[in-house]
Protein backbone atom coordinates (compact mmCIF):
# COMPACT_ATOMS: atom_id res chain seq x y z
CA UNK A 1 0.00 0.00 0.00
CA UNK A 2 1.46 3.53 -1.09
CA UNK A 3 2.09 6.03 0.96
CA UNK A 4 0.09 8.91 -1.27
CA UNK A 5 -2.76 8.50 0.85
CA UNK A 6 -2.04 8.26 4.04
CA UNK A 7 -1.82 11.82 6.09
CA UNK A 8 0.90 12.56 8.38
CA UNK A 9 -0.26 13.19 11.89
CA UNK A 10 2.95 15.22 14.12
CA UNK A 11 2.01 15.25 17.06
CA UNK A 12 2.69 19.24 18.19
CA UNK A 13 3.63 20.28 21.78
CA UNK A 14 1.42 22.96 22.52
CA UNK A 15 2.04 25.98 24.98
CA UNK A 16 0.77 25.05 28.88
CA UNK A 17 -1.67 27.55 29.79
CA UNK A 18 -2.54 28.49 33.67
CA UNK A 19 -5.55 29.52 34.05
CA UNK A 20 -6.69 32.07 37.24
CA UNK A 21 -10.17 32.25 38.11
CA UNK A 22 -11.58 35.84 38.50
CA UNK A 23 -11.69 37.31 42.00
CA UNK A 24 -13.99 39.94 42.84
CA UNK A 25 -11.44 42.86 42.59
CA UNK A 26 -11.24 41.54 39.01
CA UNK A 27 -14.86 41.91 38.38
CA UNK A 28 -15.10 45.09 39.67
CA UNK A 29 -13.16 46.12 37.37
CA UNK A 30 -14.30 44.36 34.32
CA UNK A 31 -17.83 46.10 35.26
CA UNK A 32 -16.21 49.68 35.60
CA UNK A 33 -14.25 49.20 32.34
CA UNK A 34 -17.33 47.42 30.36
CA UNK A 35 -19.75 50.07 31.36
CA UNK A 36 -16.94 52.55 29.77
CA UNK A 37 -17.57 50.95 26.53
CA UNK A 38 -14.03 48.93 26.29
CA UNK A 39 -13.34 46.31 23.84
CA UNK A 40 -12.97 42.56 25.46
CA UNK A 41 -8.89 43.10 24.66
CA UNK A 42 -8.64 45.94 25.90
CA UNK A 43 -10.28 44.91 29.34
CA UNK A 44 -8.12 41.75 29.41
CA UNK A 45 -4.70 44.14 28.49
CA UNK A 46 -6.33 46.38 31.56
CA UNK A 47 -6.50 43.22 34.24
CA UNK A 48 -3.06 42.09 32.92
CA UNK A 49 -1.61 38.98 34.18
CA UNK A 50 -2.31 37.63 30.94
CA UNK A 51 -5.19 37.38 30.77
CA UNK A 52 -7.04 36.73 27.04
CA UNK A 53 -9.92 38.68 25.78
CA UNK A 54 -11.83 35.15 25.06
CA UNK A 55 -12.00 34.68 29.07
CA UNK A 56 -13.48 37.77 29.38
CA UNK A 57 -16.38 37.23 26.41
CA UNK A 58 -16.52 34.42 28.95
CA UNK A 59 -17.48 36.42 32.20
CA UNK A 60 -19.59 38.89 30.10
CA UNK A 61 -20.99 35.67 28.50
CA UNK A 62 -20.69 37.49 25.30
CA UNK A 63 -23.49 40.23 26.18
CA UNK A 64 -23.16 42.54 22.83
CA UNK A 65 -25.02 45.33 24.92
CA UNK A 66 -23.51 48.53 27.25
CA UNK A 67 -25.05 50.26 30.09
CA UNK A 68 -25.98 49.74 33.71
CA UNK A 69 -27.31 46.06 34.67
CA UNK A 70 -25.91 44.50 31.17
CA UNK A 71 -22.90 42.89 34.13
CA UNK A 72 -23.06 43.69 37.60
CA UNK A 73 -19.67 42.38 39.09
CA UNK A 74 -21.68 41.63 42.57
CA UNK A 75 -24.09 39.83 41.70
CA UNK A 76 -22.02 37.81 39.06
CA UNK A 77 -19.30 37.07 42.43
CA UNK A 78 -21.62 35.49 44.26
CA UNK A 79 -23.21 33.46 41.76
CA UNK A 80 -20.22 32.17 41.46
CA UNK A 81 -19.73 31.37 45.38
CA UNK A 82 -22.81 29.73 45.21
CA UNK A 83 -21.71 27.18 42.95
CA UNK A 84 -18.53 26.93 44.13
CA UNK A 85 -19.63 26.65 48.24
CA UNK A 86 -23.42 25.59 47.74
CA UNK A 87 -23.22 22.15 47.74
CA UNK A 88 -22.08 21.12 51.90
CA UNK A 89 -20.75 18.10 52.74
CA UNK A 90 -21.97 16.59 56.53
CA UNK A 91 -19.08 14.35 56.23
CA UNK A 92 -15.36 14.66 56.57
CA UNK A 93 -13.00 11.80 54.75
CA UNK A 94 -12.95 9.12 57.42
CA UNK A 95 -14.03 8.89 61.33
CA UNK A 96 -10.22 9.49 62.16
CA UNK A 97 -10.24 13.08 60.70
CA UNK A 98 -13.82 13.89 62.01
CA UNK A 99 -13.10 12.95 65.69
CA UNK A 100 -9.69 14.77 65.24
CA UNK A 101 -11.50 18.00 64.12
CA UNK A 102 -13.99 18.10 65.91
CA UNK A 103 -11.34 17.24 68.96
CA UNK A 104 -9.40 20.33 67.80
CA UNK A 105 -12.40 22.89 67.10
CA UNK A 106 -13.53 21.70 70.68
CA UNK A 107 -9.49 22.85 72.23
CA UNK A 108 -10.07 26.34 70.55
CA UNK A 109 -8.03 25.52 67.06
CA UNK A 110 -8.70 27.14 64.06
CA UNK A 111 -9.92 25.14 60.44
CA UNK A 112 -6.50 25.98 59.17
CA UNK A 113 -4.57 24.86 61.87
CA UNK A 114 -6.33 21.58 62.14
CA UNK A 115 -5.51 21.36 57.98
CA UNK A 116 -2.07 22.31 58.89
CA UNK A 117 -1.36 19.96 61.76
CA UNK A 118 -3.57 16.77 60.68
CA UNK A 119 -0.85 15.13 58.32
CA UNK A 120 2.00 15.81 61.36
CA UNK A 121 0.08 13.88 63.83
CA UNK A 122 -1.25 11.22 61.38
CA UNK A 123 0.85 10.33 58.55
CA UNK A 124 -1.40 10.03 54.89
CA UNK A 125 -4.39 12.13 55.96
CA UNK A 126 -5.27 15.25 55.40
CA UNK A 127 -8.14 17.58 54.82
CA UNK A 128 -8.27 21.28 53.93
CA UNK A 129 -9.73 24.03 56.04
CA UNK A 130 -12.48 24.78 53.63
CA UNK A 131 -13.58 21.31 54.12
CA UNK A 132 -13.93 21.96 57.60
CA UNK A 133 -15.39 24.78 57.49
CA UNK A 134 -18.55 23.06 55.37
CA UNK A 135 -18.22 20.52 57.66
CA UNK A 136 -19.66 22.84 60.78
CA UNK A 137 -22.35 24.38 59.04
CA UNK A 138 -23.34 21.71 57.14
CA UNK A 139 -25.07 20.74 60.57
CA UNK A 140 -27.44 23.55 60.75
CA UNK A 141 -30.66 24.40 59.18
CA UNK A 142 -31.82 26.97 56.91
CA UNK A 143 -28.59 28.19 55.35
CA UNK A 144 -26.81 27.91 57.81
CA UNK A 145 -28.49 29.82 60.34
CA UNK A 146 -30.89 27.81 62.19
CA UNK A 147 -31.10 24.70 64.32
CA UNK A 148 -29.11 21.93 64.45
CA UNK A 149 -30.09 18.80 62.38
CA UNK A 150 -31.00 16.22 63.86
CA UNK A 151 -28.04 13.73 65.04
CA UNK A 152 -25.55 16.15 64.58
CA UNK A 153 -23.47 18.89 66.55
CA UNK A 154 -23.50 22.64 66.63
CA UNK A 155 -19.73 23.61 66.17
CA UNK A 156 -20.31 26.77 65.10
CA UNK A 157 -19.20 27.85 69.03
CA UNK A 158 -16.31 26.74 68.98
CA UNK A 159 -15.32 29.15 66.02
CA UNK A 160 -13.05 32.24 66.37
CA UNK A 161 -15.64 34.39 65.20
CA UNK A 162 -18.76 31.96 66.19
CA UNK A 163 -20.50 33.36 62.96
CA UNK A 164 -24.33 32.18 62.52
CA UNK A 165 -24.02 31.49 59.42
CA UNK A 166 -21.47 31.26 56.82
CA UNK A 167 -19.70 34.42 54.88
CA UNK A 168 -18.55 33.43 51.88
CA UNK A 169 -14.96 35.08 51.21
CA UNK A 170 -15.34 38.16 49.40
CA UNK A 171 -18.73 39.20 48.66
CA UNK A 172 -21.24 41.05 50.67
CA UNK A 173 -23.69 42.91 50.27
CA UNK A 174 -23.36 46.07 48.56
CA UNK A 175 -24.15 49.47 49.11
CA UNK A 176 -24.83 52.43 47.14
CA UNK A 177 -21.38 54.30 48.08
CA UNK A 178 -19.30 51.29 47.13
CA UNK A 179 -20.65 50.81 43.80
CA UNK A 180 -20.14 54.82 43.00
CA UNK A 181 -17.40 54.45 40.41
CA UNK A 182 -17.13 58.20 40.35
CA UNK A 183 -15.05 58.45 43.33
CA UNK A 184 -10.71 58.63 42.80
CA UNK A 185 -9.69 55.58 42.93
CA UNK A 186 -6.49 54.34 44.93
CA UNK A 187 -5.10 52.95 41.62
CA UNK A 188 -4.47 56.84 41.05
CA UNK A 189 -2.95 57.63 43.61
CA UNK A 190 1.04 58.71 43.62
CA UNK A 191 2.97 55.78 43.78
CA UNK A 192 5.20 57.59 46.17
CA UNK A 193 2.12 57.21 49.14
CA UNK A 194 2.99 53.52 49.27
CA UNK A 195 6.62 53.42 50.17
CA UNK A 196 6.48 55.42 52.86
CA UNK A 197 9.29 57.64 52.67
CA UNK A 198 7.79 60.93 52.42
CA UNK A 199 5.56 63.03 54.94
CA UNK A 200 1.95 64.29 54.78
CA UNK A 201 -0.05 61.14 53.56
CA UNK A 202 -2.74 59.53 55.59
CA UNK A 203 -5.37 57.40 55.98
CA UNK A 204 -8.56 57.64 58.02
CA UNK A 205 -11.35 55.16 59.35
CA UNK A 206 -14.18 55.39 61.60
CA UNK A 207 -14.96 53.45 64.58
CA UNK A 208 -18.48 52.94 65.68
CA UNK A 209 -20.68 51.57 68.86
CA UNK A 210 -23.72 49.86 68.79
CA UNK A 211 -24.68 51.50 71.69
CA UNK A 212 -24.50 55.29 70.52
CA UNK A 213 -24.27 57.11 67.22
CA UNK A 214 -21.42 58.85 68.43
CA UNK A 215 -18.23 57.31 66.69
CA UNK A 216 -14.20 58.19 66.81
CA UNK A 217 -12.33 59.29 63.74
CA UNK A 218 -9.23 57.34 63.48
CA UNK A 219 -6.64 59.36 61.27
CA UNK A 220 -2.70 57.98 60.83
CA UNK A 221 0.07 59.40 58.86
CA UNK A 222 1.71 56.72 56.96
CA UNK A 223 5.51 57.52 57.37
CA UNK A 224 5.94 58.73 60.78
CA UNK A 225 3.20 56.90 62.51
CA UNK A 226 1.77 59.92 63.84
CA UNK A 227 -2.05 59.29 65.08
CA UNK A 228 -4.95 61.58 65.80
CA UNK A 229 -8.07 60.48 67.32
CA UNK A 230 -11.62 62.61 67.15
CA UNK A 231 -15.16 62.37 68.68
CA UNK A 232 -17.67 62.82 65.81
CA UNK A 233 -21.41 63.20 66.96
CA UNK A 234 -23.35 61.05 64.55
CA UNK A 235 -22.24 58.82 61.61
CA UNK A 236 -23.21 61.99 58.79
CA UNK A 237 -20.41 62.77 56.36
CA UNK A 238 -20.55 66.75 58.06
CA UNK A 239 -19.30 65.16 61.21
CA UNK A 240 -16.78 63.06 59.71
CA UNK A 241 -15.04 66.05 57.23
CA UNK A 242 -15.74 68.04 60.17
CA UNK A 243 -13.25 65.99 62.37
CA UNK A 244 -10.88 65.38 59.73
CA UNK A 245 -10.35 69.22 58.93
CA UNK A 246 -10.18 69.92 62.88
CA UNK A 247 -7.32 67.35 63.14
CA UNK A 248 -5.40 67.84 60.14
CA UNK A 249 -5.44 71.57 60.30
CA UNK A 250 -2.61 71.47 63.29
CA UNK A 251 -0.23 70.66 60.87
CA UNK A 252 1.32 73.03 58.53
CA UNK A 253 -0.88 72.84 55.19
CA UNK A 254 2.89 71.21 53.24
CA UNK A 255 2.49 68.53 55.22
CA UNK A 256 -1.43 67.60 54.61
CA UNK A 257 -1.12 65.56 50.80
CA UNK A 258 -3.29 62.80 50.88
CA UNK A 259 -5.81 60.96 52.48
CA UNK A 260 -7.04 57.35 51.78
CA UNK A 261 -10.23 56.11 53.09
CA UNK A 262 -12.89 53.52 52.72
CA UNK A 263 -16.44 53.59 50.89
CA UNK A 264 -18.40 53.99 53.59
CA UNK A 265 -21.28 56.41 53.42
CA UNK A 266 -19.71 58.77 56.35
CA UNK A 267 -16.51 59.12 54.08
CA UNK A 268 -18.97 60.91 51.03
CA UNK A 269 -17.82 64.53 51.80
CA UNK A 270 -14.33 64.04 50.20
CA UNK A 271 -14.89 67.09 48.12
CA UNK A 272 -14.72 69.35 50.81
CA UNK A 273 -11.94 68.30 52.75
CA UNK A 274 -9.93 68.47 49.46
CA UNK A 275 -10.85 72.50 49.43
CA UNK A 276 -10.50 72.95 53.22
CA UNK A 277 -7.13 71.45 53.54
CA UNK A 278 -6.01 71.53 49.70
CA UNK A 279 -4.84 67.79 49.42
CA UNK A 280 -6.10 64.79 47.45
CA UNK A 281 -8.41 62.28 48.32
CA UNK A 282 -8.47 58.38 47.21
CA UNK A 283 -10.68 55.58 48.22
CA UNK A 284 -9.58 51.92 48.30
CA UNK A 285 -11.13 49.29 46.79
CA UNK A 286 -14.64 47.63 48.24
CA UNK A 287 -13.77 45.63 50.98
CA UNK A 288 -9.74 46.08 51.38
CA UNK A 289 -8.92 47.04 54.40
CA UNK A 290 -5.81 45.94 53.68
CA UNK A 291 -5.36 48.54 51.38
CA UNK A 292 -5.34 50.99 54.58
CA UNK A 293 -3.41 48.49 56.88
CA UNK A 294 -1.77 50.69 59.04
CA UNK A 295 -5.04 52.58 59.80
CA UNK A 296 -6.66 48.91 60.59
CA UNK A 297 -3.92 48.12 63.08
CA UNK A 298 -4.53 51.66 64.57
CA UNK A 299 -7.95 50.78 64.81
CA UNK A 300 -7.26 47.45 66.86
CA UNK A 301 -5.08 49.89 69.22
CA UNK A 302 -7.75 52.12 70.09
CA UNK A 303 -10.12 49.19 70.90
CA UNK A 304 -7.52 48.46 73.63
CA UNK A 305 -8.78 51.35 75.40
CA UNK A 306 -11.94 51.42 74.45
CA UNK A 307 -13.76 47.71 73.44
CA UNK A 308 -16.50 46.45 72.29
CA UNK A 309 -19.91 47.70 73.58
CA UNK A 310 -18.24 50.95 74.76
CA UNK A 311 -20.50 53.70 75.10
CA UNK A 312 -18.84 56.40 72.97
CA UNK A 313 -21.69 59.37 74.38
CA UNK A 314 -20.19 58.52 77.71
CA UNK A 315 -16.30 58.51 76.44
CA UNK A 316 -15.06 62.30 76.86
CA UNK A 317 -12.82 64.04 74.66
CA UNK A 318 -10.28 64.56 77.09
CA UNK A 319 -9.97 60.78 77.56
CA UNK A 320 -9.63 60.05 73.71
CA UNK A 321 -7.17 62.76 73.73
CA UNK A 322 -5.33 60.68 76.07
CA UNK A 323 -5.43 57.84 74.62
CA UNK A 324 -3.80 59.72 71.37
CA UNK A 325 -1.34 60.81 73.43
CA UNK A 326 -0.36 57.14 74.50
CA UNK A 327 -0.19 56.01 70.66
CA UNK A 328 2.08 58.85 69.82
CA UNK A 329 4.37 58.23 72.60
CA UNK A 330 4.71 54.67 72.46
CA UNK A 331 7.92 53.30 70.84
CA UNK A 332 8.02 51.66 67.40
CA UNK A 333 9.79 48.71 66.56
CA UNK A 334 10.05 49.62 62.57
CA UNK A 335 11.81 53.34 64.56
CA UNK A 336 14.20 50.96 65.89
CA UNK A 337 12.42 52.17 69.53
CA UNK A 338 11.53 55.90 68.71
CA UNK A 339 8.19 56.81 68.94
CA UNK A 340 6.08 58.65 66.56
CA UNK A 341 6.02 62.08 67.70
CA UNK A 342 9.77 62.06 67.97
CA UNK A 343 9.87 60.27 64.58
CA UNK A 344 7.63 63.31 63.23
CA UNK A 345 9.94 65.97 64.74
CA UNK A 346 13.15 64.66 63.20
CA UNK A 347 12.08 64.12 59.99
CA UNK A 348 9.80 67.82 59.79
CA UNK A 349 10.95 69.82 62.88
CA UNK A 350 7.30 69.98 63.61
CA UNK A 351 6.68 69.13 67.52
CA UNK A 352 2.89 67.98 68.82
CA UNK A 353 2.19 68.85 72.58
CA UNK A 354 -0.47 67.94 74.59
Amino acid sequence: MGTMGKRNHKKIKGKQHHFKQFNLEDRIRIEIKYREGCSFRAIAKYLGNGRSASSVIREIAGRPRRGNGKYTAYFHHQKVLDRRFGKKTTRLKNDLIRDYAVEKLKLGWSPEQISLRLPIEHKGQNISYEAVYQYVYAQVKRGDNGNVKKGCEDLRPYLARRHQRRQKKGFRQSKRAERDFRLPSIENRPAIVKIRKEVGHFEDDTISSRQSLVRIKSINERSTGVVFLGKMNSGASEESTRVVCEKLKVLPSELVKTLTRDRGTENMGWENIEKQLNLKVYFAHAYSSYERGSNENLNGLVRRYFPKKTDFAKVTDEQIQKVEYLLNTRPRKRFGGRTPLEVLFKKTGVAITY
